[in-house]
């Protein structure tokens, strides 16, 4: 099972979230631009989480 690269930020919306552009996620893969994790002190407002960088994949992948 692999993890949902979801492309937009749950917080501001930005679709500027490609499979290998820096995110931010939690462990139910909730899904934020960096500064909008930064902006929450990386703290998830939908399960009280870690915001923690999400793993890049390659385009090819």
């Amino acid at each position: 099972m692999s993890l949902e690269m979801r492309d937009h930020c749950e917080r501001c919306e930005t679709a500027a979230l490609p499979p290998d552009a820096p995110a931010r996620i939690c462990s139910y893969e909730c899904t934020f631009c960096v500064a909008c994790a930064e902006g929450m002190r990386h703290i998830c407002p939908n399960c009280g989480g870690e915001l923690v960088p999400r793993p890049r994949r390659t385009t090819a992948a």
